[in-house]
């Protein structure tokens, strides 16, 4: 580089950059000056063309050449960008007294709400809280609880098998939670609920192929059917109100012996009967009973000293009939014109 060339340069770029009226300029004598095809660039890959003696002072003036260049160029960037907000603001009218765009708040959807209601209430009398994983043992989920292999329950619920990791499956009820709290406790007295998620291959207006449950266990000395059904309608009373109609009807279920049916008044009819009740006037809330001797031995205790009863519903039941929804897809499509009606309903 010839004497002189790196303050003929440093002339031109200041030039060049001081010469910019907007920053789309400004961008392009960037690359200009300082991009890898630029005078600066090549001025420092000539450098091992200089005489040593004058290599490393040339290479220092063209390092602080190009770090000044950077300052200059950042400064003249906010220079410009202060510019175009003035010129921007002075063409445009802002009326300052209009209300701002409002941000919608989220709330708790619908299935949380009817979750939180029930474990309430359920607290209030009595029960804590249990938990177990959504991937549960084939034995836990079904022969822990009554249920084997060639039992026609099994039919009922069509279940989700994990293909490459056998014995395990996602339970199709919470009642596996019941077993692990009684083997966690046994022989002491217990009363736990367990909500939670679970699955089975159903999918219509009333099923979900995910959906959820709370259940409820209790076991001690001295446990009836009566506690059960003291139980059962003061929860049901809590949660509905106190004025609504109640019956408990016999049932089936493997885990349980003997075994009922809570059911309370159609909600949507009051009960006239109507296409949700079936014409019955009461709509089904829970299934429920005395826990089968089987049961108790395999949570690890004596069915011969320990007796215990045992309920379960489902959240999306409870959800429909608290809030009057008529079809459970409605809870899983995620449409906030059907969540929104829901804020500012929880407790």
């Amino acid at each position: 580089m010839a004497e002189g060339g790196v303050e003929e340069l440093r002339q031109q770029s200041l030039l060049a950059i001081g010469d910019a009226g907007d920053l789309e300029g400004l961008q392009a004598a960037r690359t200009t000056w300082l991009g890898r095809k630029g005078p600066i660039v090549d001025a420092l890959r000539s450098i091992k063309d200089a005489p040593p003696d004058r290599r490393r002072e040339l290479g220092l003036e063209l390092n602080r050449l190009r770090d000044e260049l950077e300052a200059v160029l950042s400064e003249r960037e906010r220079t410009l960008a202060e510019e175009g907000l003035r010129r921007r603001l002075a063409l445009e009218t802002v009326d300052v007294t209009l209300p701002g765009r409002p941000r919608a708040i989220g709330g708790p959807h619908p299935l949380r709400m009817a979750e939180a209601e029930l474990v309430h209430v359920l607290r209030e009398i009595g029960f804590c809280v249990a938990e177990g994983p959504e991937v549960e043992t084939e034995h836990l989920n079904f022969e822990a609880l009554n249920i084997p292999p060639d039992h026609p329950a099994r039919e009922m619920q069509d279940t989700f098998y994990l293909r490459d990791l056998p014995g395990l499956l996602l339970r199709t009820h919470t009642s596996p939670v019941q077993v692990r709290a009684m083997r966690a406790h046994a022989p002491q007295p217990l009363r736990v609920i367990c909500p939670g998620r679970v699955y089975r291959r159903d999918d219509d207006v009333t099923h979900s192929p995910v959906f959820h449950q709370i259940e409820g266990l209790a076991v001690g000395e001295g446990i009836g059917m009566h506690h059960l059904k003291a139980t059962l309608y003061e929860f049901a009373r809590r949660l509905f109100g106190p004025d609504v109609p109640l019956r408990l009807r016999p049932s089936y279920f493997p885990f349980t012996e003997p075994s009922a049916e809570l059911d309370i008044g159609c909600p949507f009819c009051g009960g006239r009967g109507c296409r949700i009740c079936k014409g019955s006037g009461y709509i089904e809330v829970l299934g429920s009973g005395m826990v089968h001797p089987h049961v108790l031995r395999e949570g690890g205790y004596d069915p011969s000293r320990f007796t215990g009863f045992a309920f379960g519903l489902g959240i999306e039941r409870t959800a429909m009939l608290h809030y009057g929804i008529d079809d459970v897809r409605l809870l899983y499509t995620s449409d906030l014109r059907f969540l929104t009606q829901f804020q500012g309903t929880e407790a």
